[in-house]
């Protein structure tokens, strides 16, 4: 009979080690039924739940038995694409292009009195240029009484001096 190569060799021996173990595992859970021989799929599913596998993520294990839990390593995602968009959705848009000069000029200590006051102001304006408007019209009443006299104290000593 000719030799078996070497790596197939060592892979039936893997085989022949695992069956081994899961029979072991059976024998131990008690998973077959006495009467007929069968797995009970139930209490196997059990089994299988309370025994999980290893998994090896940052650990890199010397046991070959060991190594076919090893995860592989993740490879990063790009992600600049992603966080440019971000940054720039990000970015306020300017709300005023030009600067005035006036919105940075400190506001004096009294203008929000100011503020407050400008409508009773308005009101008292108001009020002010109507009594202005009666006092000038009573000036000139008292003043049409006195001009007719003035007038007519000029017209008599005219009248004097013609005859």
């Amino acid at each position: 009979m000719a030799a078996a190569p070497a790596g197939v060799c060592q892979l039936e021996e893997e085989a022949r080690m695992r069956k081994e173990q899961l029979k072991a595992l059976r024998e131990k859970a008690g998973c077959k039924d006495k009467a007929d021989g069968k797995p009970q799929h139930k209490r196997l599913r059990d089994v299988e739940e309370e025994y999980r596998e290893p998994r090896f993520q940052n650990y890199v294990p010397e046991d070959r038995d060991l190594k076919r839990w090893q995860v592989p390593q993740a490879k990063p995602v790009a992600v600049e694409e992603k966080v440019k968009k971000q940054l720039e959705a990000a970015k306020p848009e300017p709300v005023i292009e030009e600067v005035d000069l006036a919105n940075l000029a400190p506001r004096k200590p009294d203008w929000d009195l100011k503020r407050d006051v400008a409508k009773k102001l308005e009101k008292l304006e108001k009020r002010t240029q109507r009594a202005i408007a009666e006092l000038i019209r009573e000036r000139l009443k008292g003043q049409e009484d006195s001009l007719a006299s003035a007038v007519a104290a000029n017209i008599e000593p005219e009248a004097c001096d013609s005859d």
